[in-house]
């Protein structure tokens, strides 16, 4: 069959079982509301969690970058693609997070899997070895795929139920008499999907315990978990015990692009050398460094913004939950809203967004088949009217739908 026939099929298959994802084009900065189609809507899908897409000091900041800078490096970092402010922005982030040093990436999903694949397929002074990583079964797409970069004969993979720190510690046990060379545990900060955070403080404990490093990816914790937004580790108590982090400056750090991974002064040496995704791709242009510097030196001086958004958080989730709908517990700004198909999760967040807001369905295979859900992102950019028009329509759609 041809080619083209197989990927049209395909691609009517998705449409007609409501699953073909649609992309919807905003007119305007990122914000609380934003306009569709010339028509202002509460935002309720962005990763913008501390507003700072939009925010004066950020915009002024990489428009200096620009200015001072240039447009672009046009280059990798170790030919002549580094600037200063690449190793000073380097530097506030291992400030912020409480490690040695960190190195700087296009993506948070490059920063995962170039220190997977770099780390683990390298024999480093061993004629034979073979390493292993216990991960969570909900882990980012990044880190799976980082994790297929490992080379099947130098690696055991094994996955652990979400959470479940009985369960791991069983793996951890089966396997302590095995002279691995490597043991790494790896977990999502907060997982995207749920909004849950990993209890990472048994993690540090269990791998204290069984002699293992604990890798976690902080993207969607990083400003907006803890009381100073310093992530997962700071909202868990084990800020400065975790040996590898990886974040992103693309969500909460401005939202532009661009990722990292901090830990010890080292292994960040170290991955200078062997990540290829580092080595190979072009480095951060002046703007999104100057940036995102701004926006850690604006966390660092001020956390009403992230103070702000527990707030927003705390209030949402309470009262989208008086309203009759099904949400899945917890304190992160990521609120599954559950609905269960995918079909009603595409028509809801349909008519959602032709009544004013601005939401986005997840189904299979994002998530479990039968758990089809709209995933509401709460942020401090939204006003208390803007939470409310949004809770206003939610039940207006709601019971048009008979959802509540």
């Amino acid at each position: 069959m041809n080619v083209m026939n197989i990927i049209s099929a395909e691609l009517q298959r998705l449409e007609e079982t409501k699953t073909f994802k649609y992309e919807t084009a905003i007119e305007s900065p990122q914000g609380g509301r934003v306009r569709v189609k010339g028509k202002e809507v509460v935002m309720l899908a962005s990763n913008n969690y501390l507003g700072l897409s939009n925010h004066p000091v950020v915009k002024k900041a990489a428009i200096e970058g620009i200015k001072n800078y240039g447009y672009g490096v046009a280059s990798v970092r170790f030919l002549c693609g580094t600037q200063d402010i690449h190793f000073e922005l380097e530097k506030t982030i291992s400030k912020f997070v409480g490690t040695e040093d960190t190195i700087l990436f296009s993506s948070c999903f490059a920063a995962n899997e170039g220190f997977f694949a770099s780390v683990i397929n390298e024999k480093l002074g061993f004629e034979e070895y073979k390493d292993v990583l216990y991960s969570d079964k909900l882990n980012h797409a990044s880190i799976i795929d980082g994790q297929r970069l490992c080379r099947s004969e130098v690696v055991d993979k094994k996955i652990y139920n979400h959470a479940d720190m009985n369960h791991l510690e069983q793996l951890l046990d089966a396997d302590k008499n095995i002279n691995y060379r490597f043991k790494f545990i790896v977990t999502d900060g907060v997982f995207s999907m749920e909004g849950d955070l990993a209890p990472l403080s048994k993690i540090v404990e269990l791998a204290r315990k069984y002699n293992a490093l604990v890798f976690v990816d902080d993207s969607h914790a990083i400003g907006v978990c803890g009381k100073s937004g310093r992530g997962t580790p700071e909202a868990k108590g084990v800020l400065k015990k975790i040996d590898v982090i990886t974040g992103t400056l693309g969500k909460a750090i401005g939202g532009a692009a661009g990722g990292y991974i901090s830990s010890s002064k080292q292994m960040i040496s170290y991955l200078r050398q062997k990540s290829r995704p580092y080595t190979f791709s072009n480095s951060l242009p002046p703007s999104i460094i100057f940036g995102a510097k701004a926006a850690f030196e604006l966390l660092m001086k001020d956390t009403s913004l992230v103070t702000k958004l527990h707030e927003n958080t705390a209030y949402f989730r309470k009262e989208i939950k008086n309203l009759g709908f099904t949400i899945l517990e917890g304190e992160h700004p990521i609120v599954p809203i559950m609905l269960g198909e995918a079909a009603i999760a595409q028509d809801m967040s349909a008519m959602l967004l032709k009544k004013g807001v601005y939401i986005k369905g997840l189904w299979f295979p994002v998530v479990p088949k039968g758990e089809a859900r709209l995933r509401a992102q709460i942020s401090a950019a939204l006003s208390r009217r803007d939470i409310d028009d949004a809770l206003n329509v939610f039940e207006f759609v709601g019971k048009k739908m008979h959802v509540i």
